[in-house]
């Protein structure tokens, strides 16, 4: 069944690996970016090659007006909405908490945890009034490092992280009422430029080999695992946290 999603973040690593798998499959697909229009405008022409349907729509997941307007443009260019996928978030440079600063702290918890707190409350109240089928489904993008804590590099993404899968667990029982599934997908080293924009951009190969499966898993790996959560064929799971680490 064609569904229309709504990514946040989906111009890069993740978010861009699940935006065309899901046009892959016949999906629509918006997604919104902050500040790369460059990559944003490669995904869309991406999706249309695959023969999908995308829109691109620019704002910060922080700022509510911003939320607010990426779900209004996606149900007025489309004129549905059945999935929301919740990706978008910055990880910083490799530090004890002792050195960080305030505004970095702001930056994560402003990113990470408010903004998407900011989009799946937006999916709750719109899932319920403009899925096309008896279910919708949302599924949180979190992190290995919700569990592992990742201590002297980052325990700042680590804590944001850890807040998106409560969130996942407690708006799961909100929702199921509703017919709306919500899941999670914990990913671990995986190669995108996330590392990178942390200063780190030999970090998944450098670590990879510390995984039982011996290596960094792929952006399409973890993709897989999130369309599957929001596809029919995962219709009675809800609540879940899926790790996508290698064992990791």
């Amino acid at each position: 069944m064609s569904k229309t999603a709504i990514i946040s973040g989906g111009s890069r690593g993740i978010g861009n690996a699940t935006a065309r798998l899901m046009a892959a499959k016949g999906w629509q697909v918006a997604f919104t970016f902050r500040s790369d229009a460059k990559a944003a405008n490669t995904t869309v022409e991406e999706i249309e090659a695959l023969g999908g349907k995308a829109k691109a729509i620019q704002g910060d997941t922080s700022v509510e007006e911003d939320v607010l307007r990426a779900f209004d443009t996606a149900i007025e260019h489309f004129g549905s909405l059945d999935v929301v996928v919740v990706n978008a978030g910055i990880v910083g440079p490799p530090s004890p908490l002792a050195d960080m600063p305030l505004e970095r702290l702001k930056s994560m918890f402003d990113t990470n945890v408010l903004g998407s707190f900011l989009f799946a409350r937006e999916a709750a109240r719109r899932l319920p009034e403009s899925k096309t089928g008896e279910e919708g489904a949302i599924v949180m993008v979190s992190s290995a490092a919700a569990r592992l804590g990742a201590p002297a590099e980052y325990v700042d993404y680590a804590a944001s992280k850890g807040a998106i899968d409560t969130l996942t667990l407690g708006l799961s029982k909100e929702l199921a009422p509703l017919q709306i599934r919500v899941n999670g997908v914990r990913p671990g080293l995986i190669e995108t430029d996330i590392h990178a924009s942390g200063g780190q951009p030999d970090r998944a190969q450098r670590l990879g080999r510390t995984v039982p499966l011996a290596r960094p898993g792929t952006a399409e790996e973890v993709a897989h695992s999130i369309v599957w959560l929001c596809s029919d064929d995962a219709s009675y799971c809800t609540g879940a946290i899926l790790d996508v680490s290698g064992g990791r």
